[in-house]
């Protein structure tokens, strides 16, 4: 299975008819700076699909692309970030809030991105236990494992396992290529 097709819909900051029209949603949610917009550049094959900057809370809404002509991958904000003003993260927080627990809209899957090297966070864990509560269909997945060391890598990713139990954890890194296929495949079933 492959991703032959992306296109960047709308951005969206509350209802829309657009997350009516009975198309699938897969939603990509994880901590401002976990490399979200890069997973989602390497799994489409399109660099510039999704924004990547090096400065935390740039994506300010929900941002839509037709996959495939068949689903819409939703890319949520990225929440836990230091800098910008309290009521920035405060809006972006219920933003994401109300997409993902209150809007009523069905996501097919969530798809749950933690840092591979620094592991969840209190803030990721507070988070996943809430999308939990909702009964949500949740993979996570484990970017950046390309900054373990070998030695690391192991036992990093055991930890990560032990910590999301039975939920699927897929290792990851967008500069080498790793966990493209076995995402893809995840999103596309």
């Amino acid at each position: 299975m492959r991703i032959t097709s992306a296109e960047f819909m709308k951005g969206v900051v509350g209802s829309d008819t657009i997350f009516e029209d009975g198309t699938p949603q897969v939603a990509f949610i994880g901590r401002s700076n976990v490399g979200k917009s890069s997973v989602i550049n390497s799994l489409t094959r399109k660099k510039d699909l999704a924004r990547t900057s090096s400065f935390p809370g740039r994506t300010q809404e929900i941002n839509v692309f037709l996959i495939n002509g068949s689903f819409y991958l939703v890319d949520l904000p990225g929440y836990g970030f230091a800098k910008g003003s309290h009521e920035l993260r405060e809006r972006l927080l219920k933003l994401i809030d109300w997409y993902l627990l209150c809007s009523g809209y069905i996501q097919k899957k969530i798809v749950f991105i933690i840092d591979a090297y620094v592991g969840p966070t209190e803030i990721d864990l507070e988070v996943f236990e809430r999308l939990m509560e909702q009964g949500k269909n949740i993979v996570v997945v484990a970017n950046k494992v390309d900054k373990l060391k070998q030695s690391e890598y192991k036992k990093q990713l055991q930890n990560i396992q032990s910590i999301f139990h039975d939920r699927k954890v897929i290792p990851y890194s967008s500069f080498e290529k790793i966990g493209i296929k076995e995402l893809t495949n995840e999103i596309l079933l």
